[in-house]
């Protein structure tokens, strides 16, 4: 085991035993041991909220296991997030993200934003309990590449298609992409609603973005 995987697994670890005082140690450790930022929150923190929300999904936890999971890795990111020194923005990479209606949970749509704007994009973070014509007037006025749409409850995964519906009626769907994310959402949901693509992993869903806004690749 290299330097860096022992600061990367100590992260790991002060999340997944949701850990305050731990993260808040780990956090700094790797930081002042000069651990990249970006590696810190994809192969560490998120990586280690992917696990989380597998065992959400599993039933082995419940909603508060996963508000405190999130409010460690929250602990983490105010130490790590000033680290991230975001390359300019570039022209053409505008993302629009957004917890949809009746949706109040923000750590995997702000380690997106986060992520994205560590690569170049222009992140326009609308927050929590989103109405679906916020949303539209936001895509309307801000004119992004990719629209990305969070939801963490099953419950509330049906705004999202209600977002699409709404940016069908207003004429504004085929001119972006866009991208759910959540513990819950697959695939078929996503095709099922006219989402152009559905991840659990923020690190992936970064890529998938990246990969969208590159010339002659995905668009």
């Amino acid at each position: 085991m290299t330097g860096e995987d022992i600061y990367l697994n100590a992260l790991k670890e002060a999340l997944l035993e949701m850990d305050y005082d731990k993260m808040k140690k780990a956090a700094e450790e790797a930081m002042a041991a000069g651990i990249d930022p970006l590696k810190a929150v994809t192969e560490a923190l998120s990586a280690a909220m992917v696990i989380i929300g597998e065992k959400f999904q599993s039933g082995e936890y419940y909603l508060p296991e996963l508000i405190v999971a999130g409010d460690v890795m929250k602990e983490g990111m105010k130490i790590i997030g000033p680290y991230m020194r975001g390359k300019n923005k570039e022209p053409g990479k505008k993302f629009v993200i957004a917890a949809v209606e009746g949706d109040n949970h923000d750590i995997g749509k702000n380690i997106v934003g986060t992520l994205l704007s560590a690569r170049g994009f222009e992140v326009v973070d609308l927050g929590v309990d989103v109405p679906a014509r916020r949303i539209v007037d936001a895509v309307k006025e801000q004119r992004p590449v990719i629209l990305g749409l969070s939801a963490l409850l099953t419950v509330t995964m049906p705004k999202m298609g209600e977002v699409i519906q709404a940016l069908k009626e207003a004429g504004l769907r085929n001119s972006l992409k866009v991208i759910i994310g959540g513990t819950s959402v697959t695939p078929e949901f996503a095709r099922k609603i006219g989402a152009d693509h559905s991840s659990t992993d923020a690190a992936e869903g970064v890529e998938k973005c990246v990969q969208w806004a590159s010339p002659g690749k995905g668009r």
